[in-house]
């Protein structure tokens, strides 16, 4: 049962385009570590993974639909095929954090260092809603961040952004059987 679950259409089409959704996620976290800005800090707004996993995603859905279902998705199919798509994309982009960061020893420093000066020149009215207290503590324990938390937390963020892009994505390209 497993084998035939692993060999369905469905999760072979979302989990290639999941591989490389985490791969070019992977290498535009390592473009953009070069560039200067550390890619773990982009503002969530701006994070390439929205446009990255709405278009692979569509794609994935609509290559499943069309080739696999002769043009009819149901929603469960959607979400289903999403999280794996997204689970996928999630954990081989954590691995690709794990191995570069593993190589790349100034991506967690650099990371501290970054993240301090961004704390450190929050306006006053944010770090009144934030609170004094919370953010002296997060600094306390910042240089305690380890590269394994960095790669759960990119993943984690991934499957959140994801879960509403895939909830769009299977709503648009949901079609069901025309009744006779």
């Amino acid at each position: 049962m497993l084998d035939s679950f692993l060999k369905s259409p469905l999760v072979r089409v979302t989990f290639r385009y999941g591989v490389i959704a985490g791969l070019l996620c992977v290498g535009l976290i390592i473009a953009m570590y070069y560039m200067g800005k550390h890619p773990l800090l982009m503002n969530m707004f701006l994070d390439f993974r929205v446009p990255t996993f709405a278009i692979l995603l569509f794609f994935a859905l609509k290559e499943f639909r069309d080739y696999y279902q002769n043009g009819v998705l149901y929603f469960w199919q959607g979400t289903g095929g999403s999280f794996i798509f997204l689970v996928t994309a999630g954990a081989v982009a954590a691995s690709g954090i794990m191995i570069f960061g593993t190589f790349e020893t100034g991506f967690i420093p650099e990371y501290v260092r970054q993240f301090t000066e961004q704390v450190r020149n929050l306006p006053q009215d944010t770090v009144d809603q934030i609170g004094k207290d919370v953010i002296e503590r997060n600094l306390k324990e910042l240089p305690g961040t380890k590269l394994s938390s960095l790669a759960m937390l990119y993943a984690w963020q991934g499957l959140i952004i994801g879960f509403f892009i895939s909830i769009i994505i299977s709503v648009i390209l949901r079609r069901q059987p025309q009744t006779q």
